[in-house]
Parts: C-alpha cells; structure tokens; sequence
C-alpha cells in the first residue's frame, strides 16, 4: 500500500498489511482518524487474501520485524491492521518488549466482563468462514457466550477488503455493515454489546451505535484506549 504517513514522535506503532483499497478516515490505515501521531511500518507482501483466507505461518517473522521496527522508531506500543492477526497474538506477544494489541478482538474480554450473564458479545468479523477457533483460543475469548456474523456475502466489501478492489462505494459499505449488525440482533436478541473485528469496520462504527443502540467497539477505541497508557506527556 502507499500514501500512509508517518510520525517522529508516536507512542503507537501499527503493522500494516500490504494492500491497495481506500483508507478513509475511520479506517486504521488513515492517520488522520487518531487524534495523535501514529507510526506505521508496511509488511510487503502480507496480504488480506494471505493472512485472512490462508492464514500463512511464514507471515509471522515479518510481522515481528516490523514491530521491533517499530518499537526502535520509538513505538511503545504495537498494534496492526487487521483482526485476524489475532492467531498470531501469543507469538507477538512474547517476541515484542511492549504491550501489543493485535486484534480488536481482545476487547471481547472488556465486553465479557461488563455484560449479564445472559448476556452475549456480538462479533461482526470481515469474513467469518476464516475465523475459527484457532483464532479464538490464541487470544483466549473462545469460553465467552459469542454471537459471530460475517461480511462473506457482502458484494462490496468483501470486492475491496478481501480480494483489494482500489475503488469504494461507500454508501454500499455502509448499506452492507448496517446490514449485518441487523443481522447479528435478528439471530441473538441477547447481545449487549458488537465488537467489529475487522480494522476498515471504523467508519461505521457510529451508524452501528445508532442501529443498535448498544457499545460498539473496534479497532480505534482499542487503539485509543492503549495510546492513554503508553502516552508519557
């Protein structure tokens, strides 16, 4: 991918896929939907299509290059661009000296600890034929009671964040994430609160608020959230 920017004095250092669809604001990849400077470091070659539908072993070394990268820059903290490195989050954890956020999954354990006990966490995933319990168990969240919808059928998302269509109707997009949270109620009426695993879900995180009327977490109040413990100002 190209057109990111970056910066001398980042707390936050974000591992970014290799891709070519539109960074909006909302999105991780677009520096201006954080109110602070933001680091970021490309893997070349790490693809949607590698890392989410093949789930490829011999991406993690780059990945860990890329955060020490990133922590010798200045970085206090490492996140990524993408939930589904959330397999990978043990590996990451233990080969970086920082705090690492690798998923917005991890957040489920937030959710999991506020909600009833009858209570559910809605997970609305960018492709949830690929997101197994592998994924699950790497960042532990597989004990939880999970409600998981997927944007599989989703024509124009998953043409531009899995298969990295360069062009993007936003309005469909948008059609397509409020569909699925509908979705998500309509199959479990007992969720208290969604979770977007995916790091281009941003965008429409508020209209999902305003649909649902529950929390709504993602990537950026992850991100956010570890900026305020990291920041040393």
């Amino acid at each position: 991918m190209t057109g990111l920017t970056t910066s001398s004095d980042a707390a936050i250092g974000i591992i970014m896929l290799d891709t070519t669809f539109p960074r909006i604001v909302g999105d991780v990849g677009n520096p201006a939907t954080f109110p602070f400077p933001v680091r970021y470091k490309v893997v070349q070659g790490a693809s949607p299509q590698r890392l989410v539908i093949e789930a490829d072993p011999s991406l993690l070394q780059p990945f860990i290059e890329a955060g020490h990268s990133l922590i010798d820059a200045g970085a206090r903290a490492i996140a990524t661009s993408c939930g589904f490195l959330a397999l990978f989050h043990q590996e990451l954890q233990q080969a970086l000296p920082v705090p690492v956020f690798s998923s917005s999954l991890l957040q489920v354990h937030l959710t999991n600890s506020m909600l009833q006990q009858s209570q559910k966490t809605g997970i609305i995933t960018a492709r949830q034929a690929s997101l197994s319990t592998r994924h699950l168990k790497a960042i532990a969240i597989d004990p939880y009671p999970l409600a998981i919808v997927g944007m599989d059928q989703a024509e124009e998302f998953t043409s531009v964040f899995i298969h990295g269509k360069t062009t993007m109707d936003r309005q469909k997009c948008a059609q397509e994430m409020e569909q699925a949270a509908a979705t998500l109620l309509e199959q479990d009426p007992n969720i208290g609160a969604i979770v977007l695993e995916c790091t281009n879900m941003g965008p429409y995180s508020k209209a999902i608020r305003k649909l649902t009327g529950l929390p709504v977490y993602d990537v950026v109040t992850m991100i956010n959230s570890a900026h305020s413990v990291v920041q040393q100002n």
